[in-house]
Parts: C-alpha cells; sequence; structure tokens
C-alpha cells in the first residue's frame, strides 16, 4: 500500500486549537513539508457545493460557447483557458486540463486596474457570478487567517500580512482535467511549483494529486471530507529566504478503471498586492542561510512566471 501524505501530516483544527499552537504546528507543517492540511475553515458547505456544481456546469458547456470567454487577451488572468494550453515550467508536455480564472473586483479608477483586469462571467449560468464573488471572499478571508498564522510562526506582528494582501491579486482557478484514454502522453499537470503566497485548494472527488517530500518520494494526497490542502509558494519562499519551502506537485493520469471519470478541483492562489516588493524577511537571513534571491515586486516575479508557463505570450 503506497504511503500517503495522511500517514505524516497532521490535519490541523482552526477552530480547535488555540492560535498560538495553531501556528506552531502550521508553521511546522510548512516547513518540513512546504505542505499542510487544515479543517474548520469555516466556509459554507453548501456556497462549496454550489460552486462545485457551477464548475461542472460550465466546462459541460459546448466548446464554442466557452471559448468566447477565451483568458488569453489577458495574459490567461481572467476567464475559459482551453485544454492543453498550460505547460509546467520545464516540461515537454501540455496539461491535460482546462480552466477558469476568477480575480478581484477592483472599484473604478483604481491605479491597480491595470495589472488586474475586469471579471468575466458566462451569460450561460447566471449564478456564476454571485456564487464565486461569494466563495472568493471565503477564500480570501481563510488565506488571511491562515497567514497570521504564519505571521506568528515567523516571529512577525499577527497581522503583518494584511497589507501586503490587500487588493492582492489573487486568483481563483476552476479547474476539470477531461477523461483520459488510456494511451494519453503526459499527465494531467506536471510537476510544480506555485507562483504565489500560499494555495488553498479544496479537494478533488477524483485522487491524483501528488507531493515531493524532501526524500524525493511522490506521495499522494487526499484531503479528509471538507478539509483544505495549503502548500507553500514561491513568492513565500523567496519571502522567508527558502526558509518555508515551495513543494513540487503533479497531478498523474488516474489507474485505468478511473479514466473515464473527470477530475475537478478549485485552488485559490493567493497573491500579493502587485506593488509590493518581495525580498526576504530579515530574521531568515543568516550566516547560515545567506540571502538567496534579489528584491523582485509581485508584478515583476508573476509576469516573468506566465511567461514560462505560456499563459502570456513574449512578443
Amino acid at each position: 500500500m503506497s504511503q500517503s501524505v495522511l500517514d505524516q501530516v497532521p490535519v490541523l483544527s482552526m477552530a480547535e486549537l488555540s492560535k498560538a499552537d495553531f501556528a506552531q504546528g502550521f508553521g511546522d507543517s510548512f516547513q518540513r513539508f512546504g505542505f499542510a492540511m487544515v479543517r474548520d475553515h469555516g466556509m459554507d458547505p453548501a456556497l462549496i457545493d454550489a460552486g462545485w456544481t457551477l464548475a461542472r456546469d460550465f466546462f459541460a458547456l459546448p466548446e464554442a460557447a466557452k471559448r468566447a470567454y477565451d483568458a488569453k487577451y489577458n495574459g490567461g488572468q481572467r476567464g475559459y483557458t482551453a485544454f492543453g494550453t498550460e505547460i509546467a515550467k520545464g516540461a515537454s508536455e501540455n496539461d491535460l486540463k482546462e480552466f477558469w480564472h476568477v480575480g478581484r473586483d477592483l472599484t473604478p479608477g483604481d491605479p491597480l486596474a491595470e495589472t488586474m483586469p475586469p471579471n468575466v462571467w458566462p451569460d450561460e449560468l447566471p449564478a456564476f457570478h454571485p456564487v464565486f464573488t461569494k466563495l472568493y471572499a471565503e477564500f480570501d478571508r481563510v488565506g488571511a487567517e491562515l497567514l497570521s498564522a504564519i505571521a506568528l510562526y515567523l516571529g512577525l506582528e499577527e497581522r503583518w500580512f494584511d497589507g501586503p494582501i490587500d487588493r492582492g491579486n489573487s486568483i481563483l482557478r476552476l479547474l476539470h482535467y477531461p477523461p483520459v484514454s488510456p494511451e494519453a502522453p503526459g499527465i494531467r499537470a506536471g510537476a510544480h511549483e506555485d507562483i504565489n503566497l500560499i494555495t488553498l485548494l479544496l479537494g478533488a472527488e477524483e485522487g491524483g494529486l501528488e507531493l515531493k517530500d524532501r526524500n524525493g518520494n511522490w506521495l499522494p494526497v487526499v484531503p479528509p471530507p471538507g478539509a483544505l490542502a495549503i502548500n507553500v509558494g514561491d513568492m513565500l519562499q523567496r519571502l522567508t529566504n527558502h526558509m518555508l519551502p515551495s513543494t513540487s506537485h503533479r497531478v498523474v493520469n488516474p489507474p485505468p478503471e478511473r479514466r473515464g471519470h473527470s477530475r475537478y478541483s478549485m485552488p485559490f492562489f493567493l497573491h500579493l498586492r502587485p506593488d509590493v516588493m518581495i525580498d526576504a524577511l530579515p530574521q531568515c537571513v543568516s550566516e547560515a542561510n545567506p540571502r538567496r534571491d534579489p528584491p523582485i515586486s509581485a508584478h515583476d516575479y508573476l509576469t516573468e512566471r506566465l511567461i514560462e508557463i505560456g499563459l502570456i505570450k513574449k512578443g
């Protein structure tokens, strides 16, 4: 029987533990695995169920209807990205997935509008806009609480992250991995690290997500029902001078008997505000761990990475 992350990583409760104990357990899990699992996060199960239903309904629309909301005109940041567009950094095969992006709604005239385009909503599904606006806000709220625990773990003031993530360029991604044939090349999503600060993932019904542990082993990740899987992204890795490491993960093709089934998942990529400079925190730099990366703005770093994965085309 293959070893699972659950055999090693505790599932932490945001309700049952004191803030100090949760912060310690959460940070320890991040430091060891670049990954944690959290339950009792307070997100409304009925709202989440409505989101799953709408995601399935959208991806079931005809191809032409979906492509009417093509995200290629805004760097893949809003609307629909067709099957086979994205590729993991350094990979030779494009990923076997299609997805939809919901971003932050800014007030008219906000100077950040140049880096955050307005949302796109499918006319075919009137509930899409209100449901995913609420879900985005819920992910935003829970993400801020999780980062407050990380702030405590790092010896920062508890709400230190609130400023840098205020009007952050976070993305809610609705993902669909269609059924794959037994002969399908590549895998559903190649091994990669996330770009952002942290990723909050609502579990998929179909398995396939795997994390690479510090020994180079791939471990299957199956969060308990309703729990969030959370991983460190490259922005937090840079901010902590690699003290909290970004985890390589992938989505493998299912066993033959499950290849006829779609897989859906709903990650929330929590980002800094575009004008925030990512620079190593002083307490994460030492003689034993010298500064590894030069400072860079969140916007410039994101742009670099979106070019690498094919969502922004050069030239």
